[in-house]
């Protein structure tokens, strides 16, 4: 069984239709991409798996439970994790802080924090530290405690490596890989950098004005440049 499962998924902004019928089955501890130029839904899709954005049509299922109707927080301690795009740190708390408001959402106790600093080394410099002040590349990791804190079953992960440097990317990867090799989490991966994105994922899926077109199964030799959007 899938532990994420979408069928027949639409969504939008009112009157406008973003999501047009999207599948997906994703295994667990499998990283799924989805790539795509802007303006052809990727983010418009997270958020509608996430619920910020509501369900037209189709259903979402997390481990086997119907989650189409559920609200973001009841999403969230299913399993459902989300790091948006922006990541969204809270810039006038802590990094500690920042970790324990997603600990009381996830309605989790204080061993939450120590096993996120464990899995995550690079987050304990960044405990004392006010999220106003973090380069994109430590709220990008900050955010993903917060996910973390509350041991989903999936992660969404929408553009990571937006605004933070080369190097820091190559520290993304090499965590998501760790964290990969410690956990079954499963992650739907958006991304426009094309080389982050073929380290990590077993599969690609293209979306295209809201739809998905094409999966790429063999990543590592894929072409994703040349694919006409």
């Amino acid at each position: 069984m899938s532990v994420l499962s979408i069928k027949g998924l639409r969504s939008g902004y009112g009157d406008i239709a973003v999501i047009n019928g999207v599948d997906i089955e994703l295994a667990d501890n499998e990283f799924l991409g989805v790539f795509g130029h802007n303006g052809m839904g990727k983010s418009t899709l997270m958020k509608t798996i996430a619920g910020v954005v509501p369900t037209t049509a189709g259903h979402i299922h997390l481990a086997g439970a119907d989650i189409t109707s559920r609200t973001v927080a009841k999403r969230a301690r299913a399993g459902l994790g989300y790091v948006p795009q922006g990541r969204q740190v809270y810039p006038n708390l802590t990094g500690e802080e920042n970790l324990k408001v997603a600990q009381l959402g996830a309605g989790r106790d204080g061993a939450g924090i120590e096993a996120v600093v464990s899995m995550l080394p690079r987050i304990g410099p960044l405990l004392k530290r006010m999220g106003g002040v973090m380069s994109g590349g430590e709220q990008q990791i900050l955010a993903l405690g917060r996910c973390l804190i509350a041991a989903p079953r999936v992660i969404l992960l929408d553009e990571p490596t937006e605004g933070i440097q080369p190097s820091i990317r190559e520290e993304m990867i090499e965590t998501l890989k760790h964290i990969r090799s410690q956990t079954t989490i499963s992650i739907v991966l958006v991304e426009q950098n094309i080389e982050f994105l073929k380290s990590l994922s077993d599969r690609i899926v293209v979306l295209q004005k809201g739809s998905v077109v094409s999966e790429v199964a063999d990543v590592s030799s894929a072409d994703l440049e040349s694919i006409d959007l």
